[in-house]
């Protein structure tokens, strides 16, 4: 395996980083700059890990005002007439449906962790991605098909991770209930022990707060029908497997992920979004949580706590509705940058372009290869 970056290393980088003033410009500023004339006049959706332009009827919640927000946009097709939505990767962090600041390089490495994974997963579960040359896997742009949003994400679940996501099924467990998203729960299920199987527990998406519902659910409001949730379930379940037989083999066990999926031009249905990131699932130490797990059986420590590359990490600095401090930024950026070279076993080297730059020759590169 490659030399990789020690921890003392990392945080000391991104201090230093931190204190030389880099900074991230949001895409809809850019785009008002008219750093990118081809998409002049564009309203941008934001997002809460990506912010996305696309072509036609759009609307976002402003939560600065609480209002609802509808725009329309010029079209914005390939060459071929595919509808394209550009996203640009940012640097936002937010738990518990609240922005608690910037993470320096955090776009960089969930790009190269959903690039990473997509390529992996994409026989199983399909992708609206285009590659364009001249992109790195760790750049902040992305492209896909503007896909026909199916309204729900599909969490898988190995384990009952400990969460204070009040939609989690450790939520619904320590409050004594013992029906989840449609699953019969046995009363003998341990904080962040293993589930029985790989349970399928859909949540609803919304711009304020997320549901976990059961799929009946789902199909009494319609958002899916039957077939098309067998479909997403089944290949969900394939590409879980996949990971997380790759992930083991490299010592990490995949905890839960979660994934969107859409229907594309020619009506298949195929994921979008990230994939298997620390933002959209959880991976813990094998190694650690088996001594853990052998100390918990023979009564030397009460609960297993093991060691996380995810976002569940900084949900543990999250303090009412406070941003984070510079002290905890810091944490959390070495937190990220350890995790993408435990998962990929490679040595974090990142763009220290300008983050504007990094953006306008991408979207640039976007647009000469598919749409002018």
């Amino acid at each position: 395996m490659e030399k990789l970056l020690e921890l003392s290393a990392v945080l000391k980088f991104v201090s230093s980083y931190i204190d030389s003033g880099g900074e991230f410009v949001p895409l809809q500023e850019i785009l008002d700059s008219n750093m990118i004339p081809r998409l002049k006049g564009y309203i941008v959706r934001p997002g809460k890990v990506s912010d996305s332009v696309f072509g036609g009827k759009g609307n976002y919640l402003d939560k600065k005002t609480g209002k609802e927000i509808e725009f329309e946009n010029p079209p914005l097709d390939t060459r071929d007439g595919t509808p394209i939505r550009i996203m640009g990767r940012t640097r936002r962090i937010s738990t518990h449906d609240i922005v608690r600041g910037e993470i320096p390089f955090k776009d960089q490495v969930l790009a190269l962790n959903h690039n990473y994974m997509r390529k992996m997963i994409a026989s199983a579960i399909g992708t609206s991605q285009f590659e364009i040359e001249g992109l790195s896997d760790s750049s902040n742009v992305i492209v896909a098909e503007n896909l026909k949003q199916i309204g729900f994400e599909n969490v898988l679940r190995a384990y009952m991770a400990k969460s204070s996501t009040e939609t989690s099924l450790y939520q619904y467990f320590m409050k004594g209930k013992r029906e989840f998203c449609g699953h019969k729960l046995p009363n003998n299920l341990i904080p962040n022990g293993p589930l029985p199987y790989i349970m399928d527990t859909p949540s609803t998406k919304s711009d304020i707060s997320d549901e976990s519902v059961s799929p009946d659910e789902l199909f009494k409001r319609g958002i899916c029908t039957p077939d098309q949730y067998a479909q997403i379930r089944n290949s969900s379940i394939y590409a879980f497997g996949m990971a997380s037989n790759f992930l083991r083999q490299n010592g990490i066990i995949l905890v839960d992920t979660k994934f969107e999926h859409g229907i594309n031009k020619k009506g298949k249905i195929v994921s979008q979004d990230e994939l298997l990131t620390m933002d959209s699932s959880r991976f813990w130490l094998s190694f650690d949580y088996g001594e853990q797990m052998k100390m918990l059986n023979e009564g030397y420590i009460d609960e297993l706590n093991p060691k996380s590359y995810s976002k569940e990490f900084a949900r543990g600095f999250s303090k009412g509705d406070k941003g984070y401090t510079d002290e905890e930024i810091v944490k959390i950026a070495g937190r990220y940058i350890m995790g993408i070279q435990n998962l990929l076993g490679k040595r974090f080297d990142p763009d220290l372009r300008p983050g504007t730059e990094r953006t306008v020759t991408g979207i640039n590169l976007v647009l000469d290869q598919l749409v002018e």
